[in-house]
């Protein structure tokens, strides 16, 4: 039989209801604390300097306040290193009062690109590969894109077929200029949708 005491749980009992401690820090009222203000003002300014490098599409979705805007274009072109200091500062100050979750999903993106296109290429991959590995895949892929020009399709799969063998036993497939031809075909005739006419590569 087990005689050993239990282990005391810190916390209290509120309304017949025991609250552990990391229930208390949620349920306290009042203003947040200095850490975490300080906390949010730091991630703010990170963000902020993170908006100096954004591409000009993702940064004109954000409802940006013009003053931010102006903030940001001018530390673009400040290069003395206690100006750029202060100017970030600044930058940090406005972003306080904003949203940073938009903020974020543009960082995000940038970074790594949006879902759907990553869903496109990695769809785009599958099929390259499998044009390359399977004779029926080529019926499968004409069928659902028939605008594609299957001369030509046949002819990049072939070529990148010889070019996977390698020279000698043992090493890896090689990939020539065809396997990205057929990438680009394949993710062209995708983008434009099943059954639309591929346009001619030049």
């Amino acid at each position: 039989m087990n005689n050993k005491t239990p282990k005391a749980i810190k916390g209290y009992w509120s309304n017949g209801r025991f609250v552990k401690p990391e229930e208390i820090a949620l349920e306290e009222a009042g203003p947040p604390s200095k850490t975490q203000l300080k906390a949010e003002a730091d991630e703010k300014q990170a963000l902020g300097e993170a908006l100096l490098t954004l591409r000009a599409d993702l940064m004109a979705r954000l409802d940006l306040p013009d003053k931010l805007r102006d903030a940001i274009a001018d530390a673009k072109k400040i290069t003395n290193f206690e100006g750029k200091r202060r100017q970030m500062q600044f930058i940090g100050k406005l972003m306080r009062p904003l949203d940073p979750e938009p903020i974020r999903e543009a960082i995000n993106e940038q970074l790594n690109g949006s879902a759907d296109l990553t869903l496109a290429l990695h769809l785009a991959e599958q099929w390259r590969d499998k044009l390359i590995a399977d004779d029926a895949a080529l019926g499968d892929w004409l069928r659902e894109y028939p605008g594609t020009d299957s001369q030509q399709l046949r002819a990049l799969v072939r070529q990148a077929r010889k070019d996977a063998k390698p020279e000698k036993p043992g090493e890896a497939p090689r990939h020539g200029k065809s396997y990205r031809e057929i990438f680009q075909l394949v993710r062209h005739a995708m983008a434009q949708g099943p059954g639309e006419p591929e346009e001619p590569q030049a």
